[in-house]
Order: C-alpha cells, then structure tokens, then sequence
C-alpha cells in the first residue's frame, strides 16, 4: 500500500543536547528547542540523570525564584528534597508529584537529603515547566505533593499508565492544574501495544528507556521528543528486547506568546523586567532554613518570545 495512504503522524523529533553539570551529573533539554518552544502549556522539559552521585555528594539547586508557572517533579529514581517560600518541605520519591505553582512569585530548592549523602545516591527523572493561562499568573504561590498510590492508573497485556497530571484515557489525576493538560508515565513490557488517542491539541511523547516503536514512523530511541501532528492517532509499541518507558505530554494551545528569561515565564517582557528587579533589589520572600540563593545572571539577553 501506499505510503500516501498513511501519511506520517510526526510533525517534529527533537534530540536534545546533553549538557554535564559537574561531575558527570548529565542534564538533557527537550523543551524549549529550536524546532519546538512549547507542546501545549510545556514550555521546558528536563530530564535530570541517569547518574549516580559519591558518598558525600549530591544535588544541590540553590533557592531561585519563578513567576507566573508551575513546576512539575517527577522521579523514576532517587529523592529530593524540596523547600519553598510557602514555606513546604517535602521528599519527592519515584512514582509521586511535586506540584509547584509559582503564580505571583515563589522561591525554592532542591537537595539531596543529609540521609542519603551518607552514601552512594542515584538519581533519574524529569522536571517540567508549565505556563499558566494569563488571567492566572499572579495567582497565589502554592505546593502540592501526591504519593505514587493517588494517581490513577491503566493496566493490562503489558501495559501499565500512570497519570501523573491533568486528564488521559478517561482518568484524572488529583492534583489541581490551571489549564486544560496531560502528563502521563507509561511502561511497556517487550512486545506490548496501546493507542495513543488525539484527546488534546497539542502532544509528545518523551522516550525515558527503552526503543518505541511507531510502526511506519519509525523506532525512537531515548532522550528524544516526538511532536505528534495535531489529530494524529498513533500506535505505541515497545519493540524489546527490553521494556520501554515513556511520557506522554500536551494539552491546549496557550492563550497567546509567553516569554522565557531564566527562570521566569510571563506573558509579557516587562513581567519579566519586573522578576528580574525584584530577585535583584530580595523582593522575593525567603526559603525558611536557606542561607544561600543563586544570583540573577549577570550577562542576560532579550526574553525569548513563544512560540
């Protein structure tokens, strides 16, 4: 048959550079690329690891602040601890979602425990920023974590979904989102299938381990963003010999551009300006315990416009 008959449901497939922050911790940055700024409200997608930190060592992300987002934490491995100026501390553990909603403004970090520094530590899994829609940036702060055993899951031939934020397959996850989304872990056993429905707009599917199989499209490896064309139904297989893991990620378009200058979001420049002067001038409240924070970067370039 023709390949006309089924046209590629691909619209783009991002390889992300690996960046090494020190000591062989590896960072790739799916989100925002050239090719693609944003998938929905995603506008940064993170995956921190896999890496394995010496007896004494750990991560250690100093208090910084955002505006007008929400951040999202989720681990396959490993645990941080996250403090913020709402005043939560909280260990994340694989499989559980760290909510951020940074609205108006907040400031956080993120550490390996005292407990686990004692050792050898790993660590592996994906943090992602999400716009909000205009009428909530300057909501209030806020944090939210929920444990593995909340959040909804698919099971069945092979197959086993977590959503882990927003709504898919008929599921919705606890955790209060602002805009219309989808954020879901899924495993797939060597050999095992399921349909991937065009429920929203915008999607991607993140490759974490494992090949993924997308029959005349292609096999992908990890580490890469495939971009789904809007309304493209696709079959997602795991093609062995080992298991595959992937999430899937999407939602609405935004209510119009946004722009990105380090570590803030906004739909407008001088938002921005005004986070900056005030990160500058310690606006900002405090991280109680925190005696460190990172300083606004020094050579800083024109906000980025998305999309």
């Amino acid at each position: 048959m023709d390949t006309q008959d089924h046209p590629s449901a691909l619209d783009i497939v991002i390889v992300p550079p690996t960046h090494d922050l020190g000591d062989g911790f590896q960072v790739r940055r799916a989100l925002p690329s050239r090719q693609r700024r944003m998938v929905g409200p995603f506008v940064f997608l993170d995956q921190m690891g896999p890496h394995v930190f010496d007896a004494g060592r750990g991560l250690d992300v100093r208090p910084h602040p955002h505006v007008c987002l929400a951040t999202v934490t989720y681990l396959f491995d490993g645990e941080i601890v996250h403090r913020d100026s709402v005043g939560s501390v909280q260990a994340i553990r694989p499989g559980e979602v760290n909510w951020m909603t940074a609205g108006r403004g907040i400031v956080h970090s993120e550490r390996t425990g005292s407990v686990l520094r004692q050792g050898r530590s790993s660590l592996f899994g994906l943090q992602c920023w999400v716009a909000l829609p205009s009428r909530h940036e300057e909501t209030d702060p806020a944090f939210a974590h929920v444990e593995a055993g909340a959040l909804p899951c698919i099971e069945g031939e092979g197959v086993e979904a977590r959503v882990v934020a927003g709504s898919f397959w008929g599921r919705r996850a606890p955790v209060a989102t602002l805009s219309d989304l989808f954020y879901v872990d899924v495993r797939l056993r060597a050999g095992a299938r399921i349909a991937m429905p065009p429920e929203y707009p915008e999607q991607a599917i993140y490759i974490v381990e494992g090949g993924l199989d997308l029959g005349r499209d292609g096999v992908f490896e990890p580490g890469q963003l495939v971009v789904l064309k809007p309304g493209a139904q696709v079959l997602l297989g795991a093609p062995g010999p080992g298991p595959t893991r992937i999430m899937l990620l999407g939602g609405e378009p935004m209510d119009g551009p946004r722009f990105l200058s380090w570590n803030f979001v906004a739909s407008s420049e001088e938002r921005i300006e005004q986070a900056r002067r005030d990160w500058q001038a310690g606006a900002f409240p405090q991280v109680p315990g925190e005696t460190e924070c990172i300083p606004l970067p020094q050579t800083q370039g024109k906000p980025v416009r998305y999309p």
